[in-house]
């Protein structure tokens, strides 16, 4: 009983022996021997390092550029597809506006979808009250990334403003799920 409890105690601390522990051991080394491969690759030898300073010299008249990273590009690619969302926004709920000051929610959802606003990233208000009064502004929200991108009609005036998403992900708090 000892020597199992022993067996079992070594295994949680990674100390196993057997097949897992050769397993972890062989798995180790692998992973060493791509870090250093990689290290190794990136080397040059000497006669590349005088190719490359002679390349570097004729490029050094002319006005570098950094290299855009991958995030960097990632981002402005993002912030451009919300640009284009909140342009989008306030293009749509300005001519739903325009036809009719005191839209309903179905009207807003409808020009929405329409003007290519996934329905599954759309939140619309309430276009009246439990009671069964007109609400005094209606707001439309649609999430992009991180980001909601959320238009509000007010007295026939359209607004529209991006604001960081809620954590579970939505724009209106109380959203449905």
């Amino acid at each position: 009983m000892r020597a199992m409890t022993l067996r079992r105690n070594r295994a949680f601390r990674g100390e196993a022996t057997g097949a897992r522990g050769n397993a972890k051991g062989v798995a180790g080394r692998l992973a060493l021997a791509a870090v250093l491969l990689s290290a190794l690759a990136a080397c040059t030898a000497p006669g590349d390092q005088a190719a490359g300073q002679s390349a570097t010299a004729a490029s050094a008249s002319a006005p570098a550029k950094p290299p855009a990273s991958a995030a960097a590009t990632k981002a402005s690619a993002a912030a451009e597809t919300t640009a284009k969302l909140q342009q989008t926004m306030t293009d749509v709920l300005g001519s739903v506006v325009a036809a009719n000051s005191k839209p309903a929610t179905a009207d807003i959802t409808s020009a929405l979808t329409a003007a290519g606003v996934p329905a599954r990233n759309l939140e619309v208000s309430a276009g009246r009250t439990p009671t069964g009064l007109d609400v005094d502004s209606m707001e439309a929200a649609a999430v992009q990334g991180k980001e909601c991108v959320i238009g509000q009609i007010r007295d026939g005036k359209v607004t529209v403003a991006v604001l960081p998403a809620l954590s579970n992900g939505k724009c209106f708090v109380g959203a449905p799920a």
